[in-house]
């Protein structure tokens, strides 16, 4: 608990520089109340809603309007006058400067009660469907270092804290490598230690940056587009496989190969050792070649005794552990005996599909992405499981009558779809196929009422489960069973 008042540290003060002409209130004595969707943490003044980051239900706080509308206002914290009983310091040096783990300030238990409001308040105020009793969520083990993948940016534009902008202070150099500032494309926070990852990932960032310094290798500008040092990735798995992707933006075999047998000797732990020339304008690698210096092209994942393949271009839960019981509740949900037919739909690289497999008489999965499609097999192959299909195609044109009346129709739909939710023409053909089951995964449970909405008409909700895969964000992913009436 934190007692007293209390002048939030600098980093959290960015000066309001207002579009508009008209100055925006200072309110004063503000009592926090509650969090809202997206994390943030809201306040009544006048009978109007007030949206505040930073803060946690309980806080009595000063507030910066920044944004005034007729029926909501939006607002920073300028001082804690009293803190709330549950404010907790956050962990993290970076906090409230790198955009991510916004709710460090809020104990774990507390993000898992708002995760759990979030999830029962989506589903009845859109779905607007009959629901059970909803099950508790399960939380994560791991609320620290549980992430298995993370990429940092290279930049010749380092962001200054208020801190260091106040101070007398002399800087050598603006070369960062960290993480983007929000709404700032060009800036990069350079970062000391991240809690995301094991501790490798900061070891090896740090190593990278000083030898990068010592040996004049220039960091990439984002706006004129030069520069040799441009992303980097991480990636670990609980095999203890280590995967490493430096990306440049041109080729300089001689500087290229000096810091990547420095990285090879420095750190034995990689097993997999990768590069990337991008000279392209945008960071993403998935249209590049990906070479390898050392070691193996890819890494392994494992999961009860299945093994998955995951390349520099993979896609896999960040999150392995809760992925692994998220997967549970999804095969539990679909109550397979051995004999069910069933079509996993947006199954990416078929961890679901063949986590499911050995359950079932046969799995059929789609996939828009076809190099996602191609691991599926691979992953499949690698298990020696020989009861999946799997096709690669925009979802709602693959999924429809012709589809279905060739591969049969199905006994359970387990479906697991991006944010947006699922095409109307994809609800149309679960609504067809009808299934005796539907299992919903969802990573947003506003976008999953909407279709529980549509699908209501044919299915009850029999069980709801959310289940947290990022502690410190207001992310939660949410199960739901589906039984045809």
């Amino acid at each position: 608990m934190i007692t007293g008042k209390k002048s939030l540290p600098l980093q959290h003060k960015k000066l309001y520089m207002a579009k508009n002409k008209k100055q925006l209130p200072l309110l004063e004595n503000v009592t926090i109340t509650d969090i809202a969707a997206e994390g943030k943490a809201i306040a009544k003044v006048n009978d109007i809603v007030v949206f505040v980051p930073f803060a946690v239900p309980g806080d009595v706080a000063d507030l910066q309007v920044t944004r005034k509308k007729s029926s909501f206002m939006e607002a920073r914290v300028v001082d804690i006058v009293k803190p709330s009983e549950i404010r907790q310091e956050p962990f993290c040096e970076h906090f409230g400067i790198c955009g991510g783990c916004k709710w460090q300030i809020l104990p774990y238990a507390e993000q898992l009660k708002y995760k759990q409001n979030e999830v029962e308040n989506n589903l009845r105020r859109i779905g607007k469907v009959q629901l059970p009793e909803i099950s508790p969520i399960l939380g994560s083990a791991k609320t620290i270092f549980y992430r298995n993948k993370l990429e940092f940016t290279f930049s010749n534009r380092r962001w200054r804290t208020f801190e260091e902008m106040n101070s007398a202070k002399e800087f050598d150099t603006m070369n960062a490598v960290g993480f983007h500032i929000p709404g700032m494309f060009d800036k990069v926070l350079d970062i000391n230690k991240c809690w995301l990852q094991d501790d490798i990932q900061n070891r090896i960032r740090n190593e990278i940056r000083s030898y990068a310094l010592q040996h004049a290798l220039t960091f990439f500008d984002l706006r004129v587009q030069e520069g040799f040092l441009r992303t980097m990735m991480v990636r670990t798995t609980s095999t203890s496989e280590l995967m490493l992707i430096v990306v440049f933006f041109y080729e300089d075999k001689i500087e290229r190969e000096k810091l990547l047998q420095h990285l090879a000797e420095k750190f034995p732990e990689i097993t997999s050792l990768l590069y990337v020339i991008n000279s392209k304008a945008n960071d993403t690698i998935t249209d590049q070649t990906v070479h390898t210096f050392k070691g193996n092209d890819c890494i392994y994942e494992e999961m009860e005794g299945l093994r998955f393949k995951i390349g520099p271009k993979s896609f896999y839960q960040t999150n392995s552990d809760q992925a692994y019981e998220l997967y549970k509740v999804a095969r539990n949900f679909a109550g397979l005996t051995g004999n069910e037919l069933v079509y996993d739909l947006y199954t990416g690289t078929g961890t679901i599909a063949n986590f499911v497999a050995h359950s079932c008489r046969q799995v059929v999965g789609i996939e828009y992405v076809p190099e996602a499609i191609e691991d599926a097999k691979v992953n499949a192959a690698l298990n020696g499981i020989e009861n999946t299909l799997f096709f690669a195609g925009d979802m709602k044109d693959v999924l429809n009558a012709e589809f279905i009346r060739t591969h049969g129709k199905p006994d359970v739909i387990i479906t697991d779809p991006p944010r947006a939710g699922m095409h109307e023409d994809v609800v149309k053909a679960m609504l067809l196929a009808e299934p005796e089951r539907i299992v919903y995964v969802s990573c947003n449970p506003a976008t999953q009422a909407r279709d529980l909405n549509l699908l209501d008409e044919k299915y009850r909700v029999a069980a709801v489960q959310p289940v947290d895969m990022f502690p410190h964000t207001h992310h939660v992913e949410n199960v739901v069973l589906l039984v045809h009436r």
